[in-house]
């Protein structure tokens, strides 16, 4: 009995939580999930309250509130060259043997409205070797679509992490300790 009367007060919580939930607009679309957007994409956040207008304006769904958000661009960026994801085809691209040691490389690079593609900054490199190598295939690789907002191209941001050779592992950093 006991775990039936929890299992409905956990059931009942749960839709209570959910029923209070502010209606979320998109780009102004209305969205149920806004979990997985990248929060690099946001442009900005506006909360409206639950008052008569922002009902008046959005309907009874907007009786918990409303959160306008506004993304960077309405499409993303895509990588056309090739049927692989940016980070496939560069894997496949850089020369990393098996009885090359484990590395890592991230870099931060920005998509211009033409479509080119720049570094902006090295994130994280544990071999010097694999990062030159990275940089190279990402300054030789086509041209993206570009991220679009109304119709026109707009400059976009990403990120790129590059492990080699894949399965593998990195070795744990030695760490020092003295007592």
């Amino acid at each position: 009995m006991k775990r039936l009367i929890t299992l409905l007060l956990l059931i009942c919580c749960a839709t209570t939580a959910w029923a209070q939930q502010p209606l979320y607009i998109i780009n102004g679309e209305v969205q149920s999930n806004i979990s997985e957007i990248d929060p690099d994409i946001i442009e900005c956040v506006e909360e409206l309250p639950a008052d008569e207008e922002t009902i008046a304006r959005y309907g009874a769904q907007a009786s918990n509130g409303v959160v306008l958000v506004t993304l960077k661009y309405d499409e993303p960026a895509r990588f056309t060259a090739d049927t692989l994801s940016f980070g496939n085809y560069v894997k496949n691209r850089v020369k990393w043997e098996e009885t090359d040691p484990t590395a890592r490389v991230v870099l931060r690079y920005q998509i211009a409205k033409d479509g080119s593609l720049t570094i902006l900054e090295t994130l994280h490199s544990t071999d010097n070797r694999l990062k030159r190598r990275v940089e190279k295939v990402v300054e030789e690789s086509p041209r993206w679509e570009p991220a679009r907002k109304a119709g026109a191209a707009v400059e976009s941001e990403g990120v790129l992490r590059i492990q080699l050779p894949e399965g593998r592992r990195l070795p744990r950093e030695l760490e020092l300790v003295i007592r």
